[in-house]
């Protein structure tokens, strides 16, 4: 199976599908990041809010994908690069609306 570059899934189910592909438990996603495996737990089930880009990007590197895998990453990227361009951010709004 060949592994889409960007996730169409939430965080916690696309963090749950890698693991799967990668074969590795909580624990020992917890001792690759120095997260606790609870925590863990809690992003896979929805149960704690996506974490920062900081947090996302450790998980990324071991999890084997880039940052950008992540749907809820590619939104903050681009949020962050619309409010320096209120006026892009206009004529989305029209656009869309």
């Amino acid at each position: 199976m060949r592994r889409r570059r960007f996730s169409e899934e939430p965080f916690g189910p696309t963090v749950e599908r890698l693991m799967g592909e990668n074969r590795i438990t909580y624990r020992a996603l917890a001792d690759k990041t120095n997260l606790s495996a609870g925590y863990l737990n809690h992003l896979v089930h929805g149960n704690r809010p996506v974490p920062s880009n900081d947090v996302v990007e450790k998980l990324a590197a071991a999890l084997g994908v880039e940052p950008e895998h992540f749907r809820e990453y590619r939104l903050r990227v681009i949020t962050d690069r619309l409010e320096a361009m209120p006026e892009m951010i206009d004529r989305l709004y029209k656009r869309l609306g």
